[in-house]
């Protein structure tokens, strides 16, 4: 798939704008302040429903506009093409359309527009919290297997009755041994998902890898959020005391963790901030590169400020 039309009004310092991208590479240049991020916000904003700059949308409103609009067009693998639109206004309302029809999700945006964003802060992917990480795992298990949403959106309502049991004890005991039933039964699924879509990314990862930097020794592993020798139902069952201290659930796919680590070091604390941008862009292209493979098209990278961090050799790579 290729993004072939983009409309941008009232996004940050952005005048109305109709952009026609190649299918290929596209690069924005111009003088500091001149709208080059804010374009890539809003192609953001249309694949995603996010920015990658605020979390929250309001501020991504240009000063004294109502609202936020992105229209765009993509070409679809299959042939033909699809419609998407997002806007969002000062009162909160947002609203998505995908071929002139509202979207339940932002997960259909996703679905028809694949995103990888590379930035100065892509090095939070080895140096931030566990979330990230696990965002950036399943955003490829998303893109590659299909049965993906359904669990995941069965694993989010029994962990949520299971946290809300934990912390007020409104269950009674058949209804909190359903839904620990329920719980397993998802996590299984989500950590068989994850385990295989790691299974793939990891050849492909190294390989990437191997071309941008020499780094001998970097491995990549996954945690499933806990004990790989124990069925999850015995784990929960173990720490039943524990999480109702807690008022949450301790253990479980929502505590996986992706880990770099190289030689019996963590990655993040001993490579540099360049090297670090290079293995992120390995792992983002990597991902790519499997959604090509099981979905025959293409991801779209959107790349700001890509010499930052890098010496001129690793520029040229």
């Amino acid at each position: 798939m290729s993004l072939s039309r983009v409309s941008v009004t009232g996004v940050r310092n952005l005048h109305p704008v109709t952009l026609s991208p190649s299918p290929r590479i596209n690069i924005l240049y111009g003088a500091n302040g001149s709208g080059k991020t804010s374009v890539l916000e809003a192609i953001h904003l249309l694949g995603i429903a996010r920015s990658f700059r605020s979390s929250r949308l309001l501020p991504v409103i240009q000063y004294e506009q109502p609202s936020c609009t992105v229209f765009g067009q993509v070409d679809l693998a299959q042939g033909g093409h699809s419609n998407l639109g997002v806007s969002r206004d000062r009162q909160g309302e947002f609203q998505i359309r995908i071929d002139g029809q509202n979207a339940r999700s932002a997960a259909q945006l996703a679905e028809i527009l694949p995103l990888q964003l590379i930035n100065p802060d892509s090095f939070r992917l080895l140096e931030g919290a566990p979330k990230i990480r696990r965002q950036f795992l399943d955003w490829g298990v998303f893109h590659v297997e299909p049965r993906f949403m359904v669990t995941w959106q069965r694993l989010q309502k029994a962990l949520k009755q299971r946290n809300s049991w934990l912390r007020h004890g409104t269950l009674d005991a058949a209804s909190q041994a359903a839904w620990d039933r329920e719980l397993c039964y998802a996590s299984d699924e989500i950590d068989e998902f994850r385990r295989a879509y790691i299974k793939a990314l990891k050849p492909v990862f190294e390989q990437t890898l191997s071309e941008l930097v020499e780094l001998e020794g970097l491995t990549l592993s996954y945690y499933r959020g806990w004990d790989k020798e124990k069925e999850l139902s015995t784990v929960l069952a173990s720490s039943l005391h524990r999480d109702q201290q807690m008022g949450h659930t301790q253990a479980g796919p929502q505590r996986a963790d992706l880990r770099l680590r190289l030689g019996a070091h963590n990655a993040a604390d001993i490579l540099s901030r360049g090297q670090q941008k290079l293995v992120v862009c390995a792992l983002r292209i990597a991902q790519g590169h499997l959604v090509s493979q099981v979905r025959r098209g293409q991801c779209i990278y959107l790349v700001d400020d890509l010499p930052s961090e890098l010496d001129d050799n690793h520029r040229r790579a």
